[in-house]
């Protein structure tokens, strides 16, 4: 990989102004990310990743005061990126005076700027030590009013594209309804009002992924009618679960034994995502055989 090619985005900024958690964003962004690396350490890592034949193209990096003697290297180590042929933006962290010392209340924490001294000094000394950072920066984030689903739109405005499937997964997940709901199921489709195959001698000791199991439940204009409707409501669903912020959906899909009915749905849904660009897993709980 060309190094102009690697997306390096560095992340720095006040203590308490939610670097953890715009890192955590960029993570279901598709960054490789890492937290709390020593300044000297930036360019040997950014040289891995350029050496990962495109398998890393695109990695996010916390650097702040946590890092102690090891940050005041951090210009240095910029600047060797930028020798080195490396570009980089540097995303800034902020919030109020006020906000700040409210979370260090909460979180019961010690500033590290000023570890057993007042809080609200030790904000101020970081802004002050902070201030050449803050000028070079890129973007900055001032997070003091933002709720965890607005900086996650923040981070995904500034370094996501608007609207991409593919960094949501989804897992569809067939059942029985008699062994139990999946635990963790965001979304329950019951389709044991669909025709069922048990009743038939011949598909009876088979399941959802045989063909003759398939062709009776899916060939029935009452699962054809379902499933358009269903197909329609996760086309509207998907992109507003994306929108908020989440990027793994369960589906669980249930019929009486999770054997036919159920697994067959569940392998159409898996289909369907997959030709609209979603990463998709399949699981089938019950299934037998």
């Amino acid at each position: 990989m060309k190094r102009e090619a690697l997306k390096l985005v560095i992340i720095t900024g006040l203590s308490g102004a939610g670097k953890t958690q715009a890192l955590q964003s960029m993570e279901d962004l598709g960054f490789f990310c890492v937290d709390n690396l020593p300044p000297s350490l930036i360019e040997k890592f950014v040289d891995l990743c350029a050496q990962s034949q495109g398998k890393i193209d695109k990695a996010a990096i916390v650097c702040d005061l946590r890092g102690g003697d090891f940050f005041s290297s951090l210009n240095q180590a910029l600047e060797d990126l930028q020798e080195a042929g490396y570009q980089y933006e540097i995303l800034f962290l902020e919030a109020s005076d006020d906000v700040l010392v409210n979370r260090y209340k909460e979180s019961r924490r010690r500033h590290p700027v000023s570890p057993k001294g007042n809080v609200l000094e030790g904000i101020h000394k970081e802004r002050q030590y902070l201030a050449d950072l803050r000028g070079n920066a890129s973007k900055i984030i001032d997070s003091s009013d933002l709720t965890t689903i607005q900086m996650k739109e923040k981070i995904r405005n500034l370094f996501g594209k608007e609207y991409d499937p593919a960094r949501m997964s989804v897992s569809v997940v067939s059942f029985g309804f008699k062994f139990g709901i999946p635990l963790d199921a965001d979304t329950i489709i019951d389709v044991r009002f669909l025709p069922n195959p048990y009743y038939l001698k011949e598909l009876k000791p088979l399941n959802g992924k045989d063909k003759a199991v398939r062709d009776y439940v899916l060939l029935n204009p009452t699962t054809s009618d379902f499933i358009g409707r269903f197909f329609h409501m996760l086309e509207f669903i998907l992109p507003l679960y994306l929108k908020e912020g989440k990027s793994h959906l369960v589906i669980g899909i249930g019929c009486t034994g999770g054997q036919h009915r159920s697994v067959a749905i569940a392998e159409k849904t898996a289909e369907f995502l997959q030709m609209n660009n979603y990463s998709c897993v399949i699981n089938h709980r019950d299934i037998k055989g």
